[in-house]
């Protein structure tokens, strides 16, 4: 019988975004507090300016922390990780009083909190700031499902199978093997699309996802289908390696040949870029744009891969498009991250 992993609900707080929030959050009610305490606001500004150095030290060090211990969970239980998160900030906040009230150039402006004070309120904050993104995470979890409705409803449209199937079955008499590799190349995405939205693949996998659901509806577009991919900017290792949310390209691709191919009575051009950009993965694809053309459905994928990548990314990942020259333009951008690191 087969175990289910252990559900992790520390925050990664490796993550931008959430080190922003939390650093934001809780300088945001210690200076609230201080003003309310102090008996002006040039008082509370300057007794928040004192305390300062010990708030951010005590801040990015349980951050750190957390990120660390994050990384090695492996079997403690949800409770257990819930409890490290209040326990971790204040044993590191405790010690960091201990320490800093012993000396005297600190000892003035930071005699007035305890180092039980500052273990509460570290302990406090912490068990906050891991409720809130716990509940941030199950928020988004709708999006997941929907992300796994649309790869069956929208993505497997009745519409698609029977005119690819009808494209394969053209070819059998003329062109046996391409027929062949037509239908392994259906089976291949039913598979992908069958699966989890929720699954970490690999770009190379997504690539090569992307490229087998282009070359079915090259068969049944033929010469209107244009594809151009560029990877100049990302070594093959890179792309092989480089983790990415399943489901990520060929939704994008199915877009623009829904909205940019198919109304187009020429032939139309996609073409996919792919580079790697320090420590991070950059893809733009862009196809003809057609303003008659109803793009709410569009609009809806594209919100929809939004909602994913910021539950995985937060504030390190962004989709964003545009209209230019007659192009419809979407960049995508990825933290880059290492398969099986």
């Amino acid at each position: 019988m087969s175990i289910s992993p252990l559900e992790i609900v520390i925050p990664d707080c490796c993550n931008i975004g959430i080190m922003v929030r939390s650093l934001l959050c809780v300088n945001g009610v210690v200076l609230v507090v201080m003003l309310i305490n102090a008996g002006s606001l040039q008082a509370g500004l300057l007794a928040f300016g004192e305390a300062s150095m010990l708030l951010e030290l005590a801040c990015l060090t349980s951050l750190f922390a957390l990120c660390g211990l994050r990384r090695l969970v492996r079997s403690i239980p949800p409770w257990g990780q819930r409890l490290a998160c209040a326990l971790v900030p204040a044993a590191i906040t405790g010690l960091i009083i201990h320490y800093l009230l012993n000396d005297a150039l600190l000892l003035a402006s930071l005699s007035r909190l305890s180092a039980l004070e500052g273990v509460v309120c570290a302990a406090l904050f912490g068990i906050a700031l891991q409720h809130y993104f716990e509940l941030r995470t199950r928020a988004f979890s709708p999006a997941l499902a929907e992300a796994r409705l649309q790869a069956l409803q929208a993505r497997i449209r009745p519409h698609f199978l029977f005119n690819s199937l009808n494209a394969v079955l053209s070819l059998i008499r003329s062109e046996p093997r391409r027929a062949e590799t037509t239908l392994e190349d259906m089976a291949d995405l039913f598979r992908v699309l069958m699966r989890d939205a929720r699954d970490i693949t690999t770009l190379g996998n997504e690539v090569r996802i992307g490229m087998q659901y282009l070359s079915i509806e090259k068969v049944r577009l033929g010469e209107r289908l244009l594809v151009k991919w560029d990877t100049d900017g990302i070594s093959a290792d890179t792309l092989q390696r480089a983790r990415t949310p399943a489901l990520l390209l060929q939704p994008l691709l199915e877009n623009a040949v829904h909205y940019g191919v198919e109304p187009s009575p020429d032939s139309a051009l996609i073409t996919i870029s792919i580079a790697r950009v320090s420590d991070r993965i950059e893809i733009m694809m862009t196809n003809p744009y057609h303003a008659d053309v109803e793009s709410t459905g569009n609009h809806m994928a594209l919100d929809n891969i939004r909602e994913r990548l910021t539950l995985l990314y937060d504030m390190e990942a962004q989709l964003t498009t545009q209209v230019v020259d007659g192009q419809f333009e979407v960049r995508l951008y990825l933290p880059y991250q290492k398969a099986g690191a």
